[in-house]
């Protein structure tokens, strides 16, 4: 368990998650890591710590470089226990430590964990003198909790980012630069559709906040260390913050007898005769947030599902909860589906699109098995009005 040298004295000292798969309802194919980093200077500094089960791997890591008893200060940057989980044991071992964090991460921190440590805190615009080095909070509320905050090494130019910027990747690898890089912006795009794009606005207001820094390495809270490619991450959350969409067309779907799923490519042929790329996604082989990716960048939202007891298919409501619950804006949506006698869910979906705040098509709703007229009446109708006519 070696530590990583990021620049001379300045260490990750995280834990690799190579096992999880889910984070609160996110695949998470790849793993993740939880990253925690160690400055030696006058004043030893551990910024953040790890999910609990992993704080002997931290610990060994710590002790590969110093005892870990001799830390000074340790920065919260936020309260969550994938990152604090791991904070009452290294206090119990660096127990004379002093815990810098935002006044929320204090509510929260002691909230948590019920202990009388001792806090120090900090406001956007301070600094903390480490000897040599100095560290600059800024604090970004709501990127994802009231308590987040990021902190800047002055000197070296690192920003340690919490979860901004962050991947969910589990590898031995600890910079961008050597992992794929199509795989890196791949995870970072979805770690920012599941996680952070609610929060957009405040997105634009921390990059606002921190762009006059200069930064040379961003070290996020999961995932690789960002050094080479910098400017294009920030290119990219800048994007994704202005909700600044790629004429593309999502269709999500689910389907009883496969009525459903039939007009589903009927609307997929109607957006590819307008050179729209279109992206076909079945609620029972793809997961929701592998869909919300593909989202992330696209301009129409199409949502389908027959009608089951006078409702929506349970897969189809629950990606709708999820979607809406994401936030998405700027957007153009469509609600599709077939039916037998009733055919409730056509509107059901419309109106979940309506709440999310869409700008919605009119409705496609086919009763029974749709013959091939029909189907071909969906997508030339469908084709006209992607012509402007109803946008």
């Amino acid at each position: 368990m070696k530590p990583i040298k990021i620049k001379e004295n300045i260490y990750w000292v995280g834990g690799i998650d190579w096992d999880i798969r889910n984070f609160h309802g996110y695949l998470t194919q790849r793993g993740t890591t939880y990253n925690a980093y160690l400055i030696i200077d006058e004043k030893i500094t551990l910024i953040d710590t790890v999910k609990h089960y992993l704080f002997d791997e931290m610990l060994e890591r710590i002790s590969a470089v110093i005892d870990p008893s001799r830390i000074d200060y340790i920065v919260s940057n936020h309260v969550e226990m994938d990152h604090s989980g791991a904070l009452p044991r290294i206090m119990e071992v660096a127990s004379n430590a002093q815990i810098i964090t935002s006044p929320n991460g204090e509510k929260g921190l002691r909230a948590h964990y019920k202990q009388n440590w001792n806090f120090q805190i900090m406001k956007t615009g301070e600094t903390l003198n480490l000897g040599r080095r100095t560290l600059k909070f800024v604090h970004t509320p709501m990127i994802h909790w009231p308590d987040n905050m990021v902190t800047y090494l002055t000197d070296e130019k690192i920003l340690f980012s919490n979860d901004a910027f962050g991947q969910h990747i589990a590898s031995s690898e600890r910079f961008e630069n050597e992992f794929p890089l199509d795989i890196v912006l791949e995870e970072a795009a979805k770690y920012y559709a599941n996680i952070v794009l609610p929060y957009s606005s405040q997105v634009l207001k921390t990059l606002n906040g921190i762009k006059d820094l200069e930064i040379e390495v961003i070290a996020p809270s999961h995932g690789v260390i960002w050094n080479s490619n910098i400017s294009r991450i920030f290119d990219l959350y800048s994007k994704w913050a202005s909700n600044d969409t790629n004429n593309k067309a999502v269709i999500v779907y689910d389907s009883m007898w496969g009525s459903t799923e039939r007009i589903a490519i009927a609307v997929q042929d109607a957006f590819e005769s307008k050179n729209i790329v279109t992206k076909l996604m079945n609620l029972r082989t793809n997961h929701i947030s592998d869909i919300m990716t593909d989202i992330l960048s696209a301009r129409y939202i199409c949502v389908g599902s027959p009608t089951l007891n006078n409702n929506i298919l349970p897969t189809v409501a629950g990606f709708l909860s999820y979607l809406k619950g994401l936030a998405p804006k700027n957007r153009i949506a469509l609600a599709f589906g077939s039916y037998g006698w009733s055919g409730q869910s056509v509107g059901q979906i419309e109106e979940i699109l309506n709440e999310c705040g869409f700008n919605t098509l009119e409705i496609l709703r086919l009763q029974y098995i749709p013959s091939p007229e029909q189907l071909k009446d969906v997508t030339e109708k469908l084709s006209e009005v992607l012509n402007g006519t109803n946008i």
